[in-house]
């Protein structure tokens, strides 16, 4: 959840939650959303939704706009319709389900401040849980940047560390997974020939996921997670090759021990390096920008855009 009212050309973060509750465990196996997921996932969008009202409280003079989204697990689930309909009547969020061009759009969106220092194309991805979504981006066509072409495709860290167990600690596991991921970019790249227009000049690579900011926060030695500091960072490939190599070889118990991971969130790490681990070698970019935002942030402009003009506005993602 974000919440947050406009500033110059972006917001004021008012309130912020967010908490890893896994919606998509064991869907790969079942193609439904288990009952303990939607329990977790129900808890903590009650908990937003009760945050929303206490903002909401002097709504006379400061309005609130929101919107509430649901992405891939929802999507690919038989039971995501039924899911969408319980958090409705439970918790009085209008949750709906994008589609995959929306949310590439919507990580576009986050990033518009980053992409203005680019040159004439972006190569954008954002590395999910169920999915992971690239977005090729025209920068020179007109003030904000535009979508000519997407791609989603069906993995992402929790659907694959379903599927690979403990496969990305071996070395030859982790690159058959690598392999994979990219055979499902191929098609992509034969359409677009993102690989020669990098090799042109004038490509911006940009990651938003907690997968290359966590890579950030590795290569950059850092004692805690500041997001100042990783938000908008710009890696060499030398440096990217470098953390995802020691990524690797902490292990599971060092990954758990480490300041910008912790046992929460262990078990996705690799399986989102071996995601990214293929777009970095099949696109290769000499420099990757960090950007610690997503959805939420996409969500806020937009709201924004279209929202009511007044400085005091209040919207939530």
């Amino acid at each position: 959840m974000l919440i947050g009212t406009p500033s110059g050309q972006g917001f004021t973060v008012l309130d912020s939650f967010s908490r890893v509750v896994r919606l998509g465990e064991g869907l790969y196996e079942t193609g439904r959303l288990s009952s303990v997921a939607m329990e977790r996932a129900l808890v903590s969008l009650a908990l937003c939704a009760e945050r929303a009202r206490r903002w909401r409280g002097d709504e006379a003079n400061a309005p609130i706009r929101l919107r509430a989204i649901a992405t891939e697990a929802c999507r690919q689930a038989e039971n995501g319709e039924e899911f969408v309909r319980r958090v409705r009547e439970t918790t009085g969020l209008p949750l709906e389900i994008i589609n995959p061009r929306e949310e590439a759009e919507l990580a576009v969106e986050s990033c518009a401040s980053l992409l203005r220092r680019a040159g004439r194309r972006a190569l954008l991805f954002d590395i999910g849980g169920g999915s992971t979504e690239i977005a090729w981006v025209r920068l020179d066509g007109g003030p904000r940047p535009e979508l000519i072409g997407y791609l989603s495709l069906p993995v992402g860290v929790v659907t694959l560390s379903e599927r690979c167990a403990g496969s990305c600690y071996q070395a030859e596991g982790f690159a058959r997974l690598m392999q994979d991921v990219i055979t499902l970019l191929r098609p992509f790249e034969a359409v677009h020939r993102i690989g020669e227009e990098i090799r042109q000049g004038g490509v911006m690579m940009v990651g938003t996921s907690g997968t290359v900011t966590t890579l950030a926060g590795v290569s950059l030695k850092l004692e805690r997670y500041r997001r100042g500091v990783v938000d908008g960072v710009s890696l060499s490939r030398q440096a990217v090759d470098a953390a995802l190599a020691e990524a690797w070889a902490l292990g599971r118990e060092g990954l758990s021990r480490h300041p910008c991971i912790g046992q929460e969130r262990v078990e996705f790490v690799l399986p989102g390096c071996a995601i990214f681990a293929a777009i970095h070698e099949l696109w290769q970019a000499q420099q990757l920008v960090v950007a610690d935002r997503g959805l939420r942030e996409g969500i806020l402009m937009r709201l924004m855009r279209g929202g009511p003009p007044q400085t005091r506005s209040r919207f939530q993602a």
